[in-house]
């Protein structure tokens, strides 16, 4: 079965060259950025650069739209498809429906739960794959199709998959936020962020071996206000450090608290 792509970025760039190694070749990429289209083409085996939006000629039976979630509703608007044509999102927040207007037959989501570079290889046969549609034969496609590539193939209403993505801008965006203020902070002092990478290490991994709850520490998991109050005079230069210090070192003394 026949893909084209819609979007060629981090996402696309690792999908696009997972679904090619098996029965499902892309033969399309569309860009807005014929550069990036081109990059992701050389990638792939038989592929070429899609110039427009009217696939209504297009080999391909499923079309994957793997776009900002701010692009995607323009998209919809504007793409032409072939009668039997598969519509897939890859959103994790945006809702199935949002594909209705673009008056595919059949439609549905197939969201991969990871934070992905360009530069960085993942294992997608690792990496857990949700899928959902408003009909039984478009899921059973996208149910085979993600097998394909990942050994953790999930169903899931849009309504769960939004409370999956919100737990995963926690736990990556934000983590990945806090590990950026962390590098700053020994910056201004001239230290060196390597010092932190075994603290690191082993708090994810111990957070993943027993669970985040058992494995936190620190000050506010204490009660301990002294250093609390010490570590809030060393922010105070700053405020907007010292306005996040605070509320996520009370939301921890409250949490455990309870």
């Amino acid at each position: 079965m026949e893909v084209s792509f819609i979007g060629s970025g981090n996402l696309a760039w690792h999908l696009a060259t997972a679904l090619d190694n098996t029965e499902y070749p892309v033969r399309e990429v569309y860009s807005r950025h014929a550069g990036n289209a081109g990059a992701l083409v050389g990638r792939l085996y038989d592929a070429r650069i899609q110039s427009t939006l009217d696939f209504a000629n297009s080999s391909s039976r499923i079309f994957i739209v793997a776009v900002p979630d701010d692009v995607l509703p323009e998209i919809v608007q504007e793409i032409e498809l072939p009668s039997n044509a598969i519509l897939v999102h890859t959103s994790g927040s945006r809702p199935l429906s949002i594909l209705e207007s673009a008056g595919a037959r059949h439609i549905g989501v197939f969201y991969p739960l990871q934070t992905f570079s360009k530069k960085i290889k993942v294992d997608f046969t690792e990496i857990p794959v949700f899928v959902e549609s408003d009909d039984s034969e478009t899921e059973r496609s996208l149910t085979t199709m993600a097998k394909a590539v990942s050994r953790k193939v999930f169903r899931i209403s849009s309504e769960e998959r939004r409370a999956l993505h919100v737990a995963a801008v926690f736990a990556s965006n934000f983590t990945n936020h806090m590990l950026t203020i962390s590098k700053t902070i020994l910056s201004g002092r001239n230290l060196e962020y390597e010092f932190l990478k075994p603290l690191i290490t082993e708090t994810i991994n111990k957070s993943l071996s027993i669970g985040p709850e058992a494995a936190q520490t620190g000050p506010a998991r204490r009660g301990d206000l002294e250093i609390l109050d010490s570590h809030m005079e060393f922010l105070k230069e700053d405020e907007e450090l010292s306005e996040i210090y605070r509320v996520i070192s009370q939301h921890i003394v409250d949490h455990y608290d309870a």
